[in-house]
C-alpha cells in the first residue's frame, strides 16, 4: 500500500482564527489545540472513523504559529468545490467569512482565485462535486 494524504500543514500568525475560517469553509471541526493555541488541527467530524480506513480520507488541516509573515505566492494551495450552491454564491459566502478575491491575471479561467484572512491563496472551482 502507498502512503495516504492525511493532512496539510499551514504556517500562520493566528492558528485559532485561521482554523475557525477554514472550519466554516469546509464544514470541519476542531480536532485538537496544543501549545496554548500555537497549533490547531481541524478535520471532518468523521476523522476518527476515517483514521484506519484503507482508501482515501478527507485530509485534516493543521495550523502552526510561526514568527515570519507570508512573503511570496503560495507554491501549494487548496482548491474548493461548492457542493450545494453555484460558484458565485460560494464566492459571496467566502467573502462574508473573511476571504477576498485576488487578481492574479487568471480571470480567463473557470476558477476564482481568493485569499484567506492571512493571504494564503486558494481557488473556488466552478464544478459541483459532492
Amino acid at each position: 500500500m502507498a502512503s495516504k494524504f492525511t493532512e496539510l500543514a499551514i504556517d500562520c500568525a493566528e492558528p485559532e482564527a485561521l482554523a475557525r475560517f477554514w472550519c466554516a469553509v469546509l464544514d470541519y471541526d476542531v480536532l485538537g489545540v496544543e501549545d496554548e493555541g500555537a497549533f490547531v488541527a481541524i478535520g471532518p467530524a468523521t476523522a476518527a472513523e476515517d483514521e484506519n480506513r484503507a482508501g482515501p480520507v478527507p485530509p485534516a488541516l493543521t495550523f502552526s504559529r510561526v514568527p515570519e509573515g507570508k512573503s511570496i505566492k503560495n507554491r501549494l494551495h487548496i482548491d474548493v468545490n461548492p457542493t450545494d450552491r453555484d460558484q458565485a454564491d460560494e464566492v459571496r459566502r467566502l467573502v462574508e467569512l473573511g476571504a477576498r478575491r485576488t487578481d492574479n491575471g487568471q480571470s480567463e479561467f473557470s476558477w476564482v482565485v481568493m485569499a484567506d484572512p492571512e493571504d494564503n491563496e486558494f481557488c473556488v472551482l466552478s464544478t459541483r462535486r459532492p
